[in-house]
């Protein structure tokens, strides 16, 4: 009995949460009160109190559903040679990025953060993307620099910048996407970006 109690307990706080995204998505997150959220479930306002602090605790719960760290989604991979091959863990981390954007609730999520949501209390999405590009950037920074030891990166090439670069491509393609997700593939034109960028960056094979 205490298994379902506990299993039912997440059934409701998922939930809640797939309700927040579908009442933020369509009125933008600070116009929306924790009881339209509760009303669209199908629930109580109490329910939400019982799983969620505020407006803001709900919020970040929606966001990690969605997180994805660089380090996990090459941890993910499971392939123990990427420590050889740091520009390959890139690219395959990348791509795994890609297939999860695609997936209906990332998308919404981050369009969420991204185009619905305004500095509101406690909730500051400025420094939610910040936080998350510099988590994204510094783990690219920290490839880029295995590769240059290991003479995978083009000569002269600082392992610093081609991180950046990184990040300033991927960046880029992430936001024409959440602009225009129905137009293209993020996964194929990802893809494409990603490969000609690994390239440009490349060390030219010897002999």
């Amino acid at each position: 009995m205490a298994r379902r109690t506990k299993a039912e307990a997440a059934a409701t706080r998922e939930a809640l949460l797939d309700a927040a995204e579908e009442v933020f998505l369509e009125k933008g997150v600070a116009r929306t009160s924790l009881e339209q959220i509760a009303r669209h479930a199908d629930m109580t306002r109490g329910a939400i109190y019982w799983h969620f602090r505020n407006k803001a605790d709900l919020f970040q719960a929606m966001l990690q559903r969605v997180r994805m760290p660089f380090q996990e989604l090459v941890e993910e991979i499971g392939d123990p040679s990427l420590a050889e091959r740091p520009l390959e863990a890139i690219r395959l981390a990348c791509l795994k990025g890609f297939e999860r954007l695609e997936q209906p609730r990332y998308r919404r999520v981050h369009a969420i953060l991204i185009h619905h949501c305004e500095v509101f209390g406690d909730i500051d999405p400025l420094a939610m993307q910040n936080e998350m590009a510099e988590e994204a950037c510094g783990a690219l920074i920290d490839y880029c620099g295995c590769a240059a030891h290991l003479g995978h990166l083009r000569p002269g090439l600082d392992p610093g910048v081609a991180g950046e670069l990184l990040q300033a491509m991927l960046g880029g393609l992430f936001h024409d996407w959440l602009r225009n997700h129905e137009r293209f593939s993020i996964l194929e034109r990802g893809t494409v970006l990603l490969d000609a960028q690994l390239e440009l960056m490349r060390a030219p094979a010897s002999g």
